[in-house]
């Protein structure tokens, strides 16, 4: 692995000319007729990468895969045997570049786009990375492992002027958007409680005693800005999420998916205040996160109650993961299973009126136009989502009775808690192992 100074100042290469045919059609925000892609000359490819291959990682290798108009060229992952197994169903898996460190991947110029699906804590420096190659980036949930973090990859995205997709997908569903449009058009009245349901069984993790990492692993790259630590299982794959110096629980986790939705539904907007109680109520293992917490954003005529639960193997209240908007005429549901109003006796299934491209299509239309208006699920949008699961982690790690956060001063103001909250805003970064863009 080569020393992290000699990669901070990858040359910014230049942006690469996408060029539009005459038949390419505007896409109308924020309905699509049709994927661009079916306007599109077959040899306008997007070149693509991913980086990160666990789970998630490969969720994008078939979502991108499967996608018209995209060659996925290359993967990355500091873990060998990740890298085999997304590899070994794909047809073309031996023309695929491998990388186990993402900065090499990255001199590659011809590269247009690059998704990251590593964990939390190396999403905000990979983008950063990225964005300063001139790639077009995808970043999933959460973006950022810190508030900092998150309004750094804001400033980035529009320093560098390039496309940054937040993984928060109902903001492509076409349900949910023409959910938000007839809530916005008042079909259940005022609107003056949103409800973020989260929560599901997840099993304990015990205690990992430490050993070496696996072989062929570059631990220490894997561990980043992180304090370095011996190696455990319960740190690796997937059970980081549960760590805070990799993770922040499952409000970064699924959380982030139904806040976002509840924000969207407010137009997109920050809280003056936030409650937040919890704690680890179920587990009695390595596990530093909460299994139980709700969180209350308040506004000045409404709220978002957001609660979570990994200890419950059955609906809450009956409902998924999602959400329910409360009305003075009605509820709106937002679900896996679609969207509906039910008001009084009457239930009115809400539904698209028109094709809409999902998050990944969308994401590609975006780069090949070279166009951030055209993302579903811009950075500015999905950094609002990202950064009210870490103010709900905040408010319950410090135990403050509420906070208050200024997004434009970025500060929280927490009577007697101030210092102890505000240190939490950022992290300390290892040696070696520094944000490569500070704006």
């Amino acid at each position: 692995m080569k020393n992290n100074a000699d990669n901070t100042m990858l040359p910014e290469v230049t942006r690469r000319d996408f060029i539009k045919s005459a038949g390419i059609g505007v896409i109308a925000a924020p309905y699509i007729a049709k994927s661009a892609w079916a306007q599109t000359p077959p040899s306008d490819q997007i070149r693509h990468a991913i980086i990160g291959t666990g789970s998630m990682g490969r969720n994008h290798i078939k979502g991108f895969v499967n996608t018209k108009g995209c060659d996925l060229v290359a993967l990355c992952d500091v873990d060998p045997q990740q890298l085999v197994k997304a590899t070994k169903d794909l047809p073309n898996a031996d023309k695929i570049k491998k990388y186990a460190d993402f900065r090499e991947l990255l001199k590659d110029k011809s590269i247009d786009s690059v998704s990251i699906a590593s964990p939390d804590h190396w999403h905000t420096p990979i983008a950063l990375w990225a964005l300063m190659a001139g790639k077009h980036v995808y970043v999933e949930k959460p973006c950022s492992h810190n508030i900092r973090e998150t309004n750094l990859l804001v400033k980035a995205a529009k320093h560098f002027n390039k496309c940054v997709q937040h993984g928060t997908q109902r903001r492509s569903n076409g349900a949910h958007m023409e959910g938000m449009k007839q809530l916005k058009n008042g079909i259940i009245g005022k609107v003056h409680t949103i409800k973020a349901i989260d929560h599901q069984h997840r099993e304990a993790i015990g205690r990992a005693q430490a050993e070496p990492a696996p072989e062929g692993v570059n631990y220490d790259l894997w561990l980043g800005a992180a304090p370095k630590v011996p190696f455990t299982k319960n740190r690796w794959h997937y059970n980081w999420r549960w760590f805070w110096e990799y993770g922040n629980g499952d409000a970064a986790n699924d959380g982030v998916h139904q806040i976002d939705v509840a924000v969207w539904a407010l137009g997109d907007r920050y809280p003056k205040r936030v409650v937040s109680s919890g704690g680890q109520y179920y587990y009695n293992d390595d596990h530093q996160t909460p299994d139980t917490q709700t969180t209350i954003f308040e506004y000045d005529d409404t709220q978002i109650i957001w609660e979570m639960r990994l200890w419950t193997p059955y609906n809450l209240e009956g409902h998924d993961n999602g959400n329910v908007a409360y009305g003075t005429d009605g509820k709106m549901e937002f679900g896996r299973a679609g969207v509906v109003v039910t008001k009084g006796k009457e239930q009115i299934k809400i539904e698209s009126p028109n094709e809409v491209e999902a998050i990944m299509p969308n994401f590609l239309t975006a780069v090949r136009e070279n166009n951030p208006l055209k993302l579903h699920s811009p950075i500015e949008k999905g950094a609002i989502a990202t950064n009210m699961a870490l103010l709900a982690n905040i408010a319950t790690r410090i135990g403050a009775s509420s906070l208050e956060y200024d997004p434009i001063k970025v500060n929280i103001k927490s009577p007697g808690y101030d210092a102890k909250a505000n240190a939490l805003l950022g992290r300390e970064y290892r040696k070696g192992y520094e944000l490569p863009w500070k704006g």
